[in-house]
């Protein structure tokens, strides 16, 4: 059941606020004023007082930093609650604000219009940073729309980065050392395994040793960045690479927008030596078994030569990705009977293998599309079969509205990601249905040219959930949209052809017969359907049972926060870590900090969670 509210939450326009913004109007001194009695309030742990400087329908998100979960608290009720539970808890201290280039009046609509600004705090564990929105009202205060605040790092136990990196000499040992680390053969261990070596499992062993904490990564392929190198040929990204980064180590300036799988794979390998990430290749976890008394994981390794190592750790990360262990093509009636190949799009290398063929794809979301402009490009009769409507948005029109629509968000050059990510944090999903429904419209209507013709072809679109567009889809179900980057105009011109609706009935002998009647010529069937659950990557290490017991990985709760993934999966000293590149930079320093604050005795697993 989908947790995602029926209705989206009242925007903050000037007619909702029955408000106007003064044309001589100190923005600098406005965010000061309530800064600072904000800030008083805080410190002095007065709920009440911090409460009345946010307007009724207003809403406050916190990672890590008052909670240790992630949480959004919408409503000046919720609010107060909070803070009369967790400012003692926290006890905030050492405010500031940045008087900075993001502290500014936006109107990110003709009716909206708020005061943006950052802010630096303590907590009792660390320090975090903030962002407030202030929204003019009818008296002519300004008062708080929202509230983020974020834990950036824990007192006295920062990153080893910058200024406090490794600062010693080492003449010609560095490689036999190094060797040693690698294989764990001295007296220090790792205190976490990581279960998968592709961007989800290199971000968060790069951050774990940042912390000097003992962490080895297990890639079950020979190389790092098989998980990109082994899929089919035409996978290209379709974020651009100033959305990309990755922790420690961006992109090259002369880094292509869209990076082709082949040279994120061949980046993902350099990343890992460039940044000692502790990596055994063609090695799989055999089993990991906690330790009811100790809740330490007793894990044990296969390695490629056939040997096995045991430890003892902490924490156990499945960095194995989005879906199941391997999609699987669906069992229908008369496969038997036919006389072509079927095969799911994970099994797909490359269109040639398929050459003077006629290929159907089941399935119209990316993996579909890719697949299927690579079959055209190659000369290969392709029919998209699409079984329910797709969110079609144009990466060119998509990104520019998204993307750099204000400040603080990513663009070229500007701002820094770190920025970025937390000015994108800054908005909960569900208090923000009303501006990505804006925002969706505008890109629609920049989008309509394309987007009528593929109608008039007969290709099914929708306008995303609520008519939020892709956002909502992303966070909520990882699927169910297609960002294009060409496969649309080939779909519109007919050379790659479209069969919508229907169910498919049977295989034939030289085909799909559908329950409309119709059907389909086919040599090969691609099932481009998706890849199942996730915890299935946990049963098959942990075991049924720990599976069942986990939270659900990704999809949304009730405040609209992700549901596992980065956090509290339920179960002590296990982990999630998943995402595209983006979310992965951002979201391996959460997890990563968490860790930290355990092994040093600063978190004891009590969080301030959603009581579901």
């Amino acid at each position: 059941m989908s947790n995602i509210p029926e209705v989206a939450p009242p925007l903050p326009t000037l007619d909702n606020l029955n408000a106007t913004v003064p044309e001589e109007l100190d923005v600098r001194q406005v965010a000061k004023a309530w800064f600072a009695y904000f800030s008083a309030a805080a410190f002095s742990g007065d709920a009440q007082a911090v409460a009345t400087l946010f307007i009724p329908d207003s809403f406050w998100r916190d990672m890590l930093s008052f909670t240790w979960d992630f949480r959004t608290f919408s409503g000046a009720p919720a609010i107060t609650q909070f803070l009369s539970d967790r400012l003692s808890v926290a006890r905030p201290t050492a405010f500031a604000i940045r008087d900075d280039a993001y502290l500014g009046l936006q109107r990110p609509f003709p009716d909206i219009v708020w005061i943006n600004f950052m802010f630096d705090f303590e907590t009792t564990a660390g320090l975090g940073s903030g962002i407030a929105r202030l929204v003019p009202t009818a008296n002519g205060e300004w008062k708080a729309y929202g509230v983020y605040t974020n834990l950036e790092g824990l007192k006295g136990f920062p990153e080893k980065i910058g200024a406090l990196r490794n600062q010693s000499s080492n003449h010609g040992k560095w490689e036999s050392d190094r060797r040693r680390e690698i294989e764990f053969e001295g007296t220090v261990k790792p205190s976490v395994v990581v279960i998968g070596g592709g961007q989800s499992g290199l971000d968060i062993a790069a951050r774990l040793k940042a912390f000097e904490i003992p962490t080895l990564v297990v890639e079950k392929n020979p190389r790092i960045g098989d998980n990109w190198r082994n899929r089919y040929e035409a996978l290209c990204l379709h974020d651009p690479v100033y959305y990309d980064h990755m922790p420690y180590l961006p992109f090259p300036p002369t880094w292509p927008v869209f990076t082709p799988a082949l040279k994120l794979a061949n980046w993902l390998e350099h990343y890992a030596e460039a940044l000692e990430i502790n990596v055994w290749t063609s090695s799989t976890v055999v089993s990991a078994i906690q330790d009811a008394s100790t809740s330490k994981w007793h894990v044990i390794i296969k390695r490629g030569d056939g040997t096995e190592r045991a430890f003892e750790v902490k924490h156990l990360i499945f960095a194995t990705g989005f879906g199941g262990i391997k999609g699987k093509v669906p069992s229908i009636p008369g496969m038997d009977k036919f006389k072509g190949q079927a095969l799911h799009s994970n099994e797909h290398r490359k269109a040639e293998d398929h050459k003077g063929k006629k290929v159907v794809v089941v399935g119209a979301c990316t993996s579909a599309h890719d697949i299927s402009v690579d079959y055209y490009e190659h000369g290969i009769d392709v029919t998209m079969y699409q079984r329910s409507s797709t969110h079609i948005m144009s990466t060119k029109n998509g990104y520019k509205v998204m993307m750099e629509g204000h400040s603080g968000s990513y663009s070229e050059g500007s701002p820094p990601v770190e920025i970025a990510d937390r000015f994108g944090a800054s908005f909960p999903l569900f208090a923000n249905i009303g501006m990505l429904q804006r925002t969706a419209k505008a890109i629609a209507d920049l989008d309509k040219d394309i987007l009528d013709a593929l109608r008039n072809r007969g290709f099914r679109i929708n306008d995303g959930i609520l008519g939020t567009g892709v956002v909502l889809l992303v966070w909520n179900k990882a699927g169910g949209y297609y960002l294009d980057t060409g496969g649309s105009q080939l779909i519109a011109d007919g050379k790659i052809k479209i069969k919508s609706g229907g169910e498919i009935e049977t295989f034939t002998e030289d085909g799909l017969k559908f329950d409309d009647g119709s059907e389909l010529k086919a040599d090969v069937v691609v099932f481009a359907t998706g890849l199942g659950d996730t915890r299935s990557h946990i049963e098959a290490v942990c075991g049924e049972e720990v599976s069942k017991r986990c939270l659900p990985i990704w999809g949304l709760n009730k405040e609209g926060e992700i549901n596992g993934a980065w956090r509290n999966l339920g179960i002590k000293g296990l982990w999630y870590m998943m995402g595209n590149l983006a979310y992965c930079r951002f979201h391996s320093k959460h997890l990563a900090l968490q860790i930290k604050a355990m092994e040093e005795g600063i978190f004891n697993g009590e969080r301030y969670s959603l009581d579901e």
